[in-house]
């Protein structure tokens, strides 16, 4: 019996499968089209910019295709460890992409240094560009040709117009993305949605939810970590605990007479029973960690990774 060879039709795999990478600018809507292709709330979304800190992975199987989403923290000039830590894991993503997916807010006119920081990143691109003009519905044309303009003045890739919130041009953005992906097996069972533990996205929804209920710089100087998930329970158990950079800050997210972590107490704890599809007892713990935003040792332990060669400009 002769042995097919690796290179005859019968073994090319009939899958495709790949990494998509989001990039973009804070607040470009990269978390609302991610949770919209997944149909799934995986990244936390407010109104506020910058409220991914690390990347989050959404897996969509769709017939023969495995689409690995990498939704990452947006392009923005670092200023301390911390956001150094999130450019360099956009950066890291960028690295990985199968398909490199740019999400622009065309809702506001092009500036300069936005521009300049997209087109930084897209010089590092080593795979296939789409480009979602995001935000449609609420673009003036003027605007939206002002990004056209520039596109192709770069000559970004291929366009899309869509608007993650409403869905529109969602799926034919997706159909585009799949004619992309390499031929291979699927990297995840088919019934996945997403990789991380669920701890982290129980972390995640807290942190979500300190970002709608408190304003200035707290929600931004918060950091959510589960200490204790116990699954045996009922309701099931979880402690996080919420860190901050100053007692000060824990003061205001105590509030007078604890009333204020109460409220994001049942808040979030209504989400993470949604989220989990059982009853949740939560506990949050309010711990102070000075200035651990500027601390590359206690980064490392709540989970992120400062680039080495950032030693030298820590801030």
């Amino acid at each position: 019996m002769t042995t097919p060879d690796a290179t005859t039709p019968s073994t090319v795999p009939q899958t495709r499968t790949g990494y998509v990478t989001l990039l973009g600018r804070p607040n470009a809507g990269k978390s609302t089209l991610m949770n919209r292709f997944v149909g799934q709330h995986l990244s936390i979304v407010t109104a506020r910019a910058q409220t991914t800190w690390q990347r989050v992975t959404g897996i969509l199987t769709v017939g023969d295709a495995q689409l690995v989403f990498l939704d990452t923290p947006g392009l923005l000039e670092a200023r301390d460890l911390l956001q150094r830590a999130m450019l360099g894991a956009a950066l890291e993503a960028l690295h990985e992409a199968d398909v490199v997916l740019l999400v622009v807010d065309v809702a506001q006119r092009p500036r300069a240094r936005d521009t300049g920081r997209l087109e930084h990143a897209l010089a590092d691109a080593r795979a296939p560009v789409h480009v979602a003009w995001n935000k449609t519905d609420l673009a003036d044309s003027a605007t939206l040709e002002a990004w056209e303009a520039w596109a192709r003045s770069i000559d970004a890739g291929v366009t899309h117009r869509v608007s993650a919130l409403t869905g529109t041009g969602v799926q034919a953005l997706l159909d585009a993305l799949v004619t992309e992906l390499p031929r291979g097996p699927f990297l995840y069972p088919e019934d996945d949605v997403a990789s991380e533990p669920v701890r982290f996205f129980v972390a995640e929804l807290v942190r979500e939810t300190v970002f709608e209920q408190y304003t200035q710089e707290v929600p931004y100087s918060v950091f959510c970590r589960v200490e204790e998930f116990r699954e045996s329970e009922d309701p099931l158990y979880i402690q996080v605990n919420v860190y901050v950079e100053r007692p000060s800050q824990k003061a205001i997210l105590v509030g007078a007479g604890g009333h204020a972590i109460r409220d994001l107490g049942q808040a979030a704890r209504a989400k993470i029973e949604h989220f989990l599809g059982r009853r949740v007892y939560l506990d949050l713990w309010v711990k102070s960690s000075k200035s651990w935003r500027r601390n590359r040792a206690r980064l490392g332990e709540l989970g992120f990774r400062v680039p080495e060669d950032d030693e030298a400009r820590r801030a």
